[in-house]
């Protein structure tokens, strides 16, 4: 890692949080984020989940690895995290804003509850994030954040309305952003994975027919992981994207350029 952690993409000494970091996505760019440098505060609301991740990450990275266990839709206890984050870690230059959740059922069948409960945790819970986190980045002049989007920001597919829905308005929430806090010195931008095999798609990968399809609809032909996320995270968490803002990058293996 000697020369990855130099130049435009070293991130040594800066501070990042990233949301729902005790598994899956987060993890591993947690993870990437620390090995380019950063102390990295791991998020989510399963405290001995988040306690094995933090453990984790320092034996893997050899660098601490604070957390914070708050529910990322509850207002309160975003101020509060943020604050004590601020206080105990230091200021937050890097947000990544991955919580997220998934639904799957047909829109004529989603309840209510279902809807808002995952409009919440995949989109406001990057503004109320965003917004906290941005009011210390804006009083100092610089900040990074990264919204993880997904394919389903330009595509939809039966049985998950809710999830594209969110992803959709995080698309035009990383824009909203920019277009109010670029001035002060940020750069907000999304990264958009495409198929990647986590513990949530899992039943997707064990179904044989969606399996197929995914293989065929994907033009790199393969499912992608969760380590295929880090280098555009560390790139939009960088100096090397000084310039870079309001922008959703695709990391899906061609799908949504190819029919």
């Amino acid at each position: 890692m000697t020369e990855s952690r130099q130049g435009l993409f070293d991130l040594s000494g800066r501070i990042a949080l990233v949301t729902g970091s005790s598994r899956g996505i987060g993890s591993i760019v947690a993870r990437g984020l620390a090995e380019a440098g950063a102390t990295v505060v791991l998020n989510g609301v399963d405290e001995a989940r988040l306690a094995a991740a933090a453990a984790r990450l320092a034996e893997e990275t050899e660098r601490e690895g604070p957390h914070r266990a708050f529910d990322v839709t509850d207002q309160v206890a975003v101020a509060d995290a943020v604050a004590w984050i601020e206080a105990e870690v230091g200021p937050i230059d890097i947000l990544v804003n991955n919580a997220g959740i998934q639904h799957r059922e047909p829109l004529l069948e989603v309840s209510l509850a279902d809807w808002e409960r995952v409009i919440a945790t995949d989109l406001t819970s990057a503004f109320l994030v965003g917004r906290e986190v941005a009011r210390g980045m804006i009083r100092r002049g610089r900040g990074k954040i990264v919204n993880i989007a997904s394919v389903q920001t330009d595509l939809a597919r039966p049985s998950i309305a809710p999830y594209t829905a969110a992803k959709g308005g995080l698309r035009n929430l990383t824009r909203a952003m920019t277009a109010e806090w670029a001035a002060s010195g940020l750069q907000i931008n999304a990264v958009a994975p495409g198929y990647i095999h986590t513990e949530m798609t899992q039943p997707l990968v064990d179904d044989p027919e969606f399996n197929a399809f995914i293989l065929r609809r994907t033009p790199a032909a393969r499912w992608g992981a969760p380590a295929d996320i880090v280098g555009p995270v560390v790139w939009l968490a960088s100096d090397g994207s000084d310039f870079v803002n309001g922008q959703v990058v695709f990391v899906d293996g061609g799908m949504t350029v190819a029919v």
